[in-house]
């Protein structure tokens, strides 16, 4: 997996929930993002520019994060982002510290591979979840995940169940479909002109 730096700056929290609101609204402001790492020794409340996160948000790849909070560094993933409901500006994000030795859970992008048998045939192949959800030690889960569909013929699915990776543990429900290959039309036709 790769890795992408991003800068940071610690802040204290208000303690009355009105002076909190107040400060994160001048943060937001000043082009700041508030954001908050959980999974280490204590929580820390620190503040990054929009800039510094449009590479790790705006990407379809999955990356540690090498978190530098004034000076203090941390190896990290982004766990939750808060989008403003109108304008998509980035609100809030949560980043969760990577322990080398406990598997942390993360949704890693899928790739299909090959030309499905029922592509060939005339149907159509779409992928219904871009991500899965896997379990494992950070350093073991891939970039992306790779399902093969060439096997995959007319009104087929591969569902979660039917995956596996070396040292993964998939957390999606066993019977969701992934990818699936559609009849079209001109398939159903050419299937009803075959069977006449």
């Amino acid at each position: 997996m790769k890795s992408i730096e991003v800068k940071g700056t610690a802040r204290t929290i208000a303690e009355r929930s009105s002076e909190q609101a107040r400060a994160l609204k001048e943060i937001r402001k000043n082009g700041g993002v508030p954001c908050v790492l959980y999974g280490g020794n204590e929580v820390v409340h620190f503040t990054v520019t929009n800039e510094g996160l449009r590479n790790l948000v705006y990407t379809p790849h999955i990356y540690v994060v090498d978190l530098d909070i004034d000076g203090k560094k941390v190896n990290a993933i982004l766990k939750d982002i808060q989008f403003h409901p109108v304008k998509d500006t980035i609100l809030h994000v949560d980043f969760y510290q990577i322990d080398e030795a406990k598997p942390i859970v993360m949704e890693v992008p899928v790739q299909l591979e090959g030309l499905a048998e029922g592509v060939k045939a005339g149907g159509k192949l779409a992928l219904q979840m871009r991500k899965l959800k896997v379990k494992a030690l950070y350093n073991v889960i891939p970039e992306k995940l790779t399902v093969n569909v060439s096997h995959l013929g007319l009104g087929k699915t591969v569902k979660v169940g039917e995956l596996s990776f070396e040292g993964l543990e998939l957390i999606n429900a066993k019977e969701a479909v992934v990818c699936a290959v559609k009849l079209t039309r001109a398939a159903r036709g050419a299937a009803a002109a075959a069977g006449k």
